[in-house]
């Protein structure tokens, strides 16, 4: 029987399997190796000995009505949208309120983690931690990771020839830029157009003398801002949109988003993104366009190679006195802590069952938290695995055996191993992957049996935002909040926006009213649903936090 957990890192994932083992009765130790919780959303200006964080500028990508904790709705002043100071302002208000410091340890780093000689009877792990040289040994019944996937920076130099032979100027990954400062009056070459690649660009291009960004794929570009001005992930991420993309056919799925992105502005005419490409990415970013259009960032395909201070392209043009390069190629996630027969076990998310657990374990009780990729929130993603974890680790769920688990892994693991920066174009369906697990572990809402009880919530689950207090009306961890979070969450969404109010006389018809017309879509989505799986694996919009 699993008692004591050893948490490693106290980020998002490591607060969430906290709470999470306390709400099951478990008694978790956390490891984090810095003096404060937060993991990449604590700013700091310094390296931190190698700690990745996120930059200066930093705003989340996804809502704080669809990021937040399922029991633990954001301040309703707080904006949609955060910068990183009130997303930690946000995490330490949870800490508080549910009593998570006690049980961290700061300063304390898990130097490794391995399987005691026992463990194919008890399960158990040794885990040696060190803090100001010395070292401790201890023995806990389960472990969880909550490192995530932003852990080493991904640098191909090698797919740049020249870069460390040739070029005179300064290159570096993104992960060691903080500000703009250091760039003013240069000129820079952007490497990566993800959502990182995207900000920096624009940032940049402020106070360098030019900026160029590098693509090597075709690059969607959306906002936060969606019509009428409400956040796009509340109005696009819906169960209703889900059910519309597994009914119809995913060529006109396809077609439909990018016509959706296209009306924006016509992606082919800024050289971004062709309906006609099959590697694309999505990102978010509202100014990338206006800067392509001003000219104070320019356009590029894929470095060819380097000179002293130049930079070839493929298609043959030459950007000349390059100062400096920014990599913006994403992260390799590593387990250093790991023993390298438990590490062997899995090469990416892809070969953990339900991208936690290495099946190949006699027993399940070590869980990898929130190494996934979702087109939403992997904060809510990454509570949902605690959640089901923690009700394995108790007892109350149960895991499939072992070789039905490899079967599932290699179903559904992509046939070609992809490099950081394209993995980040196969992320998983977000309402998918959080219903299959929230399924697991018995809290997935039921609209159908609401559409009985309690009409009015099961319009709201089924056509508004799916937000994830959702989870949270039915089975264990049950919260009396919840109904009442779900059908207050445009409230909350616009409160900060009322410093100044005007007078709009004009009324719309309530989209209640609306959606009660639409109760045959939700009784017939209901049913087919309950009768075909839906796909685990969507290459939708990427709106990760």
């Amino acid at each position: 029987m699993v008692r004591r957990v050893a948490v490693i890192g106290a980020g998002v994932g490591g607060l969430a399997s906290i709470k999470c083992c306390l709400d099951e009765g478990l008694e978790p130790t956390c490891f984090e190796r810095s003096e404060d919780i937060g993991g990449l959303w604590r700013y700091t200006d310094s390296m931190d000995g190698g700690r990745v964080s996120v930059y200066r500028s930093v705003i989340t990508n996804t809502s704080k009505e669809m990021s937040c904790f399922s029991d633990f709705p954001c301040p309703e002043d707080f904006p949609s949208f955060l910068p990183h100071g009130l997303l930690l302002e946000y995490f330490r208000m949870y800490a508080q309120h549910f009593d998570l410091l006690r049980h961290i340890r700061f300063k304390m780093t898990a130097l490794s983690v391995r399987r005691r000689p026992d463990f194919a009877t008890s399960g158990q792990w040794e885990v040696v931690t060190e803090t100001d040289g010395i070292r401790e040994s201890h023995v806990f019944d389960a472990v969880m990771v909550c490192t995530g996937h932003y852990q080493e920076p991904y640098l191909p130099l090698a797919s740049f020839p020249g870069i460390n032979t040739c070029f005179k100027g300064q290159y570096l990954h993104s992960q060691e830029y903080k500000d703009v400062e250091a760039f003013r009056g240069k000129r820079v070459l952007v490497v990566g157009t993800g959502n990182t690649g995207g900000d920096l660009s624009v940032e940049l291009s402020r106070v360098a003398a030019k900026v160029f960004l590098s693509a090597r794929s075709s690059t969607w570009v959306f906002s936060r801002v969606s019509d009428h001005g409400f956040p796009f992930d509340m109005v696009s991420t819906t169960r209703f949109n889900h059910f519309l993309d597994w009914l119809l056919p995913s060529a006109l799925t396809r077609r439909i988003r990018f016509r959706k992105f296209n009306s924006w502005f016509n992606h082919a005419n800024y050289g971004l993104a062709s309906t006609k490409s099959s590697n694309f990415k999505v990102i978010i970013n509202e100014e990338l366009p206006f800067c392509l259009l001003s000219g104070t960032v320019v356009l590029k395909t894929n470095v060819k190679e380097f000179t002293e201070s130049s930079a070839i392209f493929e298609d043959g043009t030459i950007e000349e006195n390059i100062d400096v390069v920014l990599f913006a190629t994403g992260y390799i996630f590593s387990f250093p802590f790991l023993e390298e027969s438990v590490r062997s076990l899995f090469d990416d998310n892809r070969s953990l069952y339900k991208c936690i657990f290495p099946p190949q374990l006699e027993k399940p009780t070590l869980a990898i938290i929130g190494l996934v990729q979702l087109t939403g929130s992997v904060m809510v993603g990454t509570e949902m695995q605690a959640r089901w974890v923690t009700g394995i680790f108790a007892g109350w769920n149960k895991l499939p055996p072992t070789r039905k688990m490899i079967a599932d892994v290699l179903k559904k693991k992509p046939p070609v191993k992809r490099n950081p920066s394209e993995r980040e174009n196969l992320k998983m369906s977000f309402i998918s992957y959080t219903d299959e697990i929230a399924l697991c572990a018995g809290v997935k809402p039921n609209v159908l049996r609401l559409l009985l009880t309690d009409p009015r919530l099961a319009l709201a689950i089924f056509f508004g935002p799916c937000t994830p207090y959702q989870y949270r009306l039915v089975g264990r961890g049950k919260w009396s909040g919840a109904r009442n979070a779900i059908l207050t969450q445009w409230q909350r969404t616009l409160k900060p926006l009322r410093t100044r109010v005007v007078d709009d006389s004009s009324s719309d018809f309530g989209w209640c009213w609306m959606c009660l017309l639409a109760l045959p879509v939700v009784l017939t989505a209901g049913f087919l649903l309950s009768k075909k799986p839906r796909p685990g694996w969507s290459p939708q919009v990427g709106l990760q936090l």
